[in-house]
């Protein structure tokens, strides 16, 4: 593995599964998200160009760093180099199964 590291994100936003990577990635101090920071994309120089990276690749441009609901999240990889980055339209009849949220712990001192 290369001295600093990558990670996969895979999350849903809005009908489609989307598939980043980024250099850092964080525990937000925002409860309930995770800090995306460092977008990597591919060499723009290829002759085909997928219209759902170019589509990721508009989103991101100028973002220093997103925020992602844990809820969104589907899995975060650690991986030895960038890839292909994808935005396809969630399709299926799996939903996440429901389950109640845990606020953090109040400080009533």
């Amino acid at each position: 593995m290369s001295s600093k590291s990558i990670y996969r994100v895979v999350f849903h936003n809005q009908g489609e599964v989307w598939e980043l990577y980024a250099r850092d990635i964080f525990q937000s101090d925002l409860w309930g998200f995770i800090e995306v920071e460092t977008f990597v994309f591919e060499d723009q120089s290829k002759v085909v160009v997928d219209p759902g990276a170019e589509k990721l690749r508009r989103t991101f441009e100028g973002v220093s760093r997103s925020y992602i609901p844990y809820s969104a999240i589907v899995r975060i990889d650690e991986v030895d180099h960038g890839g292909a980055v994808k935005a396809v339209k969630a399709e299926g009849n799996v939903a996440e199964f429901p389950r109640p949220m845990a606020w953090p712990p109040r400080d009533d001192g």
